[in-house]
């Protein structure tokens, strides 16, 4: 199979050239005479609470399988189902039905689906006070409850707040288990953030969002996220949760190199607005993000494609910069050095955008989702 158009090389470039592969990229090859579609990797998504009316932690493996196939078609090529601060054992239903699909996803030659990376755990070790959404079902990073955490298969990311009693040994033995730790809805100091990164922290969850607020004199954990650092920021880029003028500081702040576009988008996600419950309570679509019946943000309805939409056309980035955002980097800091890039001997996770954004076509392992 070849593709020929513009390419999003993994620096951020765009070439004019063509693209050989079979499952994976076999060829690269520089065209001065190609058409104006853009050829991007295809993109991964680390926060995916639900979408299409499907909710993470009530999905059986099949239901994972069904989103995977709804991600595929709107562009993401991988993804983290994403489970909430709950009980414990629920918890642990939530990670059994992720590594099942895990499992499947991994095992399956069927290119029908976006691939299951793992899981994404967003709490139970987060702070009290910037719950968000989350039930006040918090817990300190230590004892029985974490280490039961600790020995979940298929974890592969986690957010919890690095100020919490116990959070600093957390993020190492977490880190030495080979899961990637993130800060978030957290209320941590400037300094408790980066002994949470000189611990092993990679990340940052959702950018600006349930977390301490940045003041001048006490910069906090988003002046931390926003510094040069071995963390990535994630970010949600809907124009809702992070105001479009922000988004560009953020991109200023850290370059391509240093933000990763995530929707964190809930199961009201591609719906027609019907309620679901969503953390502590009901939420429902309301000025363009879900909503609980407070206001409080629930999470976001956008595709990835969205957010890189807005990235582009609101905040000034080029495509280029928003495809290592949201396939590079993400595909990076979970260690899967194969895929969101366009390269020889990468998986052939390929989409084709028109030169409006639009969606032209997806391949996943180089055959194209039914």
């Amino acid at each position: 199979m070849k593709l020929s158009g513009l390419i999003a090389k993994p620096d951020g470039s765009i070439v004019r050239g063509q693209v050989t592969f079979t499952d994976r990229i076999t060829a690269l090859d520089a065209i001065s005479d190609v058409g104006d579609d853009y050829i991007l990797p295809g993109f991964v998504d680390l926060q995916v609470n639900g979408s299409h009316g499907i909710d993470v932690m009530d999905a059986s493996a099949d239901a994972l399988a069904t989103l995977s196939r709804h991600l595929a078609r709107e562009g993401t090529t991988a993804w983290m189902p994403t489970a909430v601060t709950a009980p414990i054992e629920k918890i642990a239903q939530a990670h059994d039905s992720i590594a099942t699909a895990f499992d499947n996803s991994n095992s399956d030659d069927s290119s029908d689906g976006a691939a299951i990376l793992g899981m994404h755990l967003e709490g139970p070790f987060i702070s009290p006070l910037r719950l968000g959404a989350h039930p006040k079902l918090n817990l300190e990073p230590r004892g029985d409850a974490f280490e039961r955490v600790l020995e979940m298969r298929a974890l592969r990311l986690i957010t919890l707040a690095p100020e919490l009693p116990g959070a600093i040994d957390a993020i190492r033995k977490l880190t030495a288990r080979g899961v990637v730790v993130s800060i978030g809805h957290s209320n941590a100091t400037f300094d408790e953030a980066n002994a949470g990164i000189d611990a092993g922290a990679r990340m940052f969850t959702h950018l600006f969002n349930a977390m301490r607020p940045l003041n001048h004199r006490d910069p906090g954990v988003i002046a931390a996220a926003l510094a040069p650092s071995a963390a990535f920021a994630g970010i949600i880029p809907d124009g809702v949760h992070v105001h479009p003028a922000m988004l560009r500081l953020a991109f200023d702040a850290r370059g391509r190199g240093g933000l990763i576009v995530v929707t964190d988008k809930v199961a009201l996600a591609g719906t027609t607005g019907s309620e679901k419950i969503v953390g502590r309570a009901r939420a429902t679509i309301r000025d363009g993000a879900a909503r609980l019946d407070d206001g409080t943000l629930a999470g976001s309805i956008i595709s990835m494609l969205d957010g890189v939409r807005i990235m582009v056309e609101k905040a000034g980035v080029s495509i280029g910069d928003a495809a290592v955002m949201a396939a590079t980097n993400p595909a990076r800091l979970i260690g899967a050095s194969d895929r969101g890039v366009i390269q020889i001997g990468a998986r052939a996770d390929l989409i084709v955008l028109s030169r409006a954004l639009e969606l032209k076509s997806v391949f996943i392992g180089g055959c194209q989702p039914n």
